[in-house]
């Protein structure tokens, strides 16, 4: 079994122990601050937020995984919850700014799963599964969740173990934008660690601080 890849909560609490602190505290502190929020996309009958850009699928990874890629796109599973104040923040703070959800709609392929839902979800090794039981089976708590999927998953992996990136919490306009970026620019596979890629990109200014 593949060893478990650290969460991006925790390589964010680490580059603030190596003393990147006052950049992506910065970055933390304007998306806390942010202009007044646009309106959010509206909610479905299981409370959830349905963005346009939401894939309906029969949660079918590996089929999911397929069209992502036919499409150039990569897969992104979106884990929410009714009544979470942290996913309605997310859609209407960060999800719905203009670059952020023109890097969404260019690059990726989200398929939304509700953390408490009853629809039926088939991982990569065949599993089939509730999504409430298989957000446990993926060691998913909190909403929201933000896992990231490589082109190619083996058969015998579950998406936990496949994920280059998991984002659990609703972080900010900057973390998200780098993050977007960083997972389509493949740097995981270079050896760049995200917090890194995070702090370089405050630095330059690449990533507008508003």
């Amino acid at each position: 079994m593949s060893r478990p890849r650290p969460t991006l909560a925790t390589a964010l609490a680490t580059a603030l122990a190596k003393g990147l602190a006052k950049g992506l505290a910065t970055g933390l502190t304007v998306l806390a601050l942010s202009l007044p929020a646009v309106a959010a996309a509206p909610l479905g009958d299981d409370g959830l937020h349905k963005p346009d850009w939401l894939r309906a699928t029969f949660k079918d990874l590996p089929e999911d995984l397929a069209e992502a890629n036919a499409e150039g796109k990569r897969l992104l599973i979106l884990f929410e919850q009714r009544g979470c104040i942290y996913c309605a923040r997310m859609h209407e703070e960060v999800l719905s700014d203009p670059r952020i959800e023109a890097l969404i709609r260019e690059g990726y392929f989200v398929v939304q799963m509700n953390l408490a839902g009853s629809t039926e979800v088939t991982d990569f090794d065949a599993t089939s599964a509730t999504e409430k039981e298989m957000a446990r089976r993926w060691g998913i708590m909190f909403t929201p969740t933000l896992i990231f999927l490589p082109e190619d998953v083996p058969a015998d992996q579950t998406a936990a173990q496949a994920a280059v990136a998991t984002m659990p919490g609703a972080f900010g306009k900057v973390t998200t934008q780098a993050l977007l970026t960083w997972v389509r620019a493949h740097g995981y596979a270079e050896g760049e660690m995200f917090q890194d890629y995070l702090a370089a990109q405050i630095r330059s200014g690449a990533i507008p601080m508003e």
